[in-house]
């Protein structure tokens, strides 16, 4: 195919494009050159500028084709609450990166259903991703758009480079293809399936389910096949967390890599991004998608530059349905590149209703701004982050948030609060004080309890590091049980005098708990450290030590802090 051209022009658009950032002082000062160096597993520079790189983690970017459903709104708040953490920690740099994915088949079709054109679709539907973001108080530093001007320029220039290093080949490919996947099959991974609906036989694909149809077109490949090896030892490493699903990739991947097709004929897709130099070719839309988290850190990067806008990535947040993409193709590209390889993929699994998988066709999506109305932001994001697996799927229904909010919420850690501010009767930074200078005597239980105490922001960091938000959650879950307990044992309100140790130690169950909660429940967490007049630059992790604030509780007051939900149906 005389249009399908080879490499003789490749350095025509990326010279181009390099000549115009000489030109530009800003756009200069924000990118950084591909390292010289040949790839290394998981070796990463140990020099203060790579020391001082921005902590970096992101959300796959959304289709918009569709509505968002509660699994985005999972995905976002599980990144958002690994920024937070990091920010926490003291690191104020901490960038997170969300967004759209615009191109591609499904969307082309979406938007000729709709009828209206596709960019306007796109423009109508990328806001609704973004309103998700904010109703769920996503702390993002920047939300991309496929679309955007800046990200074409990158994924041209990436073609480029592995078109001259010859990574990509035209060939004509035959197979199973997915629009609503946007990927091919091989026959061993397609078979034949009734449609319930409609009682029609179609070919699906064995692992997602969606249909399927043959294609057959000459097209570019991508040299995947050549970095077979690389990727095993790769996955020796940590980098896909948990390691529940690092034996399915390495299953896959050692029974061997077929080459990717990686760009779709224009009579077939027209709404993605030009072949460089070929405009009888579309980029296949997951090349496009994945250069998204280069883009935002400044690619192409020149020279001198580094990682000073976050790359490589620290963590890619990503759903089980995606894996394939985020642990084969993409490290395959950036190998072919001698690009920084992200550290690390987090992979969470599925919500399913009464253990079905959640589906439009049957209607049992859950929407989430319907949820965030209903039961409140914070609330959403505690149920979420609480009862989301990582390695297994997870019952949605609104019974078990109902549940969960009463017991760990409204009877836990608000009852803690209610409870201790009254024993104290206005006295609260007085038992403060003599706790911490030694004039309030402590019994077994008392110093059994606060033994716990000590131990809990270690705990609560040791499964953050190990990128289990859900863990670090139930960590501090167990302790508002049991401060609970504790405080009704104690009984301080028959002699608050008596009793000053163990208000003082629920006071500062609340304090450190207030703090360790906030990448959780940013709202609720803060009222209560708002409540308790703790100053708010003694709110990071490094705080959250028993008794490291001897600050606070001048003159608190009672407050409920979760109310009675408005609907409990």
């Amino acid at each position: 195919m005389a249009s399908l051209r080879g490499g003789s022009r490749a350095l025509s658009w990326a010279n181009q494009l390099l000549s115009r950032q000489r030109l530009s002082s800003k756009c200069a000062s924000q990118r950084v050159a591909p390292p010289a160096t040949a790839y290394s597993l998981r070796q990463y520079a140990t020099t203060a500028k790579e020391a001082s790189k921005p902590y970096y983690v992101t959300t796959p970017i959304f289709y918009v084709n569709a509505a968002p459903h509660v699994g985005h709104l999972y995905t976002m708040v599980l990144a958002d609450i690994l920024k937070r953490w990091r920010t926490l920690t003291g690191d104020n740099e901490a960038q997170l990166l969300t967004g759209t994915d615009e191109h591609g088949m499904k969307i082309q079709q979406a938007a000729n259903a709709a009828g209206i054109d596709t960019q306007a679709f796109c423009d109508r539907n990328c806001l609704t991703f973004k309103a998700l973001a904010e109703a769920a108080n996503v702390d993002y530093n920047y939300f991309i758009r496929t679309t955007e001007p800046a990200h074409k320029e990158a994924v041209q220039y990436f073609w480029e480079m592995l078109q001259h290093r010859g990574y990509i080949y035209t060939s004509k490919h035959e197979g199973w293809y997915s629009v609503s996947d946007e990927t091919f099959y091989p026959q061993s991974q397609v078979n034949l399936s009734l449609d319930p609906a409609t009682g029609r036989k179609r070919m699906v694909s064995t692992e997602t389910g969606k249909e399927v149809e043959w294609s057959s077109e000459t097209n570019y490949h991508f040299r995947l096949s050549a970095f077979q090896d690389r990727l095993l030892e790769l996955y020796k490493t940590d980098f896909i967390t948990p390691t529940h699903y690092t034996e399915q990739v390495v299953k896959s991947v050692a029974s061997g890599l077929s080459d990717l097709s990686i760009s779709r004929p224009v009579e077939r897709l027209t709404w993605g991004i030009p072949v460089p130099n070929d405009n009888t070719q579309t980029i296949y839309v997951w090349l496009d998608a994945l250069v998204n988290y280069l883009t935002k850190a400044g690619y192409p990067f020149p020279p001198g530059e580094g990682s000073r806008l976050g790359w490589p990535a620290d963590v890619h947040v990503v759903g089980k349905d995606i894996v394939r993409f985020h642990c084969v193709y993409w490290p395959a590209f950036l190998m072919a590149l001698d690009l920084p390889l992200p550290r690390n993929v987090l992979v969470h699994a599925h919500w399913t209703m009464n253990r079905e998988k959640m589906s439009k066709s049957t209607g049992n999506v859950v929407n989430p701004f319907f949820a965030i109305d209903r039961f409140g932001m914070d609330t959403m994001r505690f149920f979420l982050a609480h009862r989301g697996g990582l390695a297994s799927d997870s019952d949605y229904d609104n019974r078990y948030i109902i549940r969960d909010y009463k017991k760990y919420l409204q009877q836990g850690l608000g009852n803690i609060a209610h409870r201790t501010i009254g024993c104290a009767k206005g006295k609260l930074r007085d038992y403060i004080i003599n706790a911490t200078s030694g004039n309030s005597p402590a019994t077994a239980d008392d110093q059994a309890y606060q033994k716990t105490l000590e131990q809990l922001s270690h705990k609560v960091a040791k499964c953050m590091e190990a990128l289990d938000p859900r863990a670090a959650l139930e960590e501090i879950v167990e302790v508002i049980l049991l401060t609970n307990k504790y405080f009704h044992n104690s009984e301080p309100w028959q002699n608050p005098e008596e009793k000053q140790r163990v208000i003082f130690n629920a006071a500062e169950s609340m304090r450190i708990m207030g703090i360790l909660l906030q990448p959780f429940m940013p709202n609720k967490a803060k009222k209560l450290l708002d409540i308790l007049k703790v100053d708010p630059s003694k709110r990071d992790l490094s705080d959250a030590g028993y008794a490291r604030d001897s600050t606070y509780g001048e003159d608190v007051k009672k407050k409920i802090l979760f109310p009675p939900l408005a609907l409990e149906n």
